[in-house]
């Protein structure tokens, strides 16, 4: 396996230490810390209720994020999608790979290759990527309303890297 150099721009203010990729901030943190606390808060919630609240809190986050990027690189329709997933592979987070996107029809596809959280959770029986889910929707919506659409989606995880018999994860947009 070769190693390379992160592929998105990283620039850190000397005087906050604030580190800034393409038009927003943001935090970088070792993948155990992260997963570690996600797992403790899904053991008191429960995955259920906290992939509900993640849902909403992602939804928003994508839709803002694909809003300040796409204004950032004069970027429209599908390129804004591809940006954004380009960018959440570039972060670590794992492989995001469209596999089919209508911005007519509101519905998208997209595979997970080397998930962030199956990394931790290993092959647990069940779906441990709900965190993503929101963002496909959100980043959809976003687009949509900007090219003036009041079609808005909802997305979900078909099957996951975690569970037996697969080895990567399905994530489905569509109408709601």
């Amino acid at each position: 396996m070769a190693k390379i150099a992160p592929q998105l721009p990283i620039e850190v203010d000397s005087e906050t230490g604030i580190w800034t990729s393409d038009a927003l901030p943001m935090l970088y943190v070792p993948r155990h810390f992260f997963v570690n606390n996600h797992m403790g808060i899904e053991e008191v919630l429960g995955a259920d209720a906290y992939a509900e609240i993640l849902y909403k809190a992602g939804y928003k986050s994508a839709w803002h994020w694909c809003e300040k990027e796409a204004e950032c690189h004069g970027l429209e329709g599908v390129a804004v999608f591809e940006h954004y997933m380009k960018r959440l592979s570039q972060r670590g987070w794992g492989l995001f790979k469209i596999q089919d996107i209508d911005l007519d029809k509101g519905t998208a596809s997209v595979t997970l290759e080397h998930s962030a959280f199956v990394y931790v959770y290993g092959k647990v029986g069940r779906k441990v990527d709900y965190m993503f889910t929101g963002w496909f929707a959100g980043a959809m919506d976003q687009i949509l309303q900007a090219r003036g659409s009041q079609l808005r989606t909802r997305a979900e995880q078909v099957y996951g890297g975690s569970e037996e018999g697969h080895d990567d994860g399905l994530f489905i947009v569509k109408p709601l």
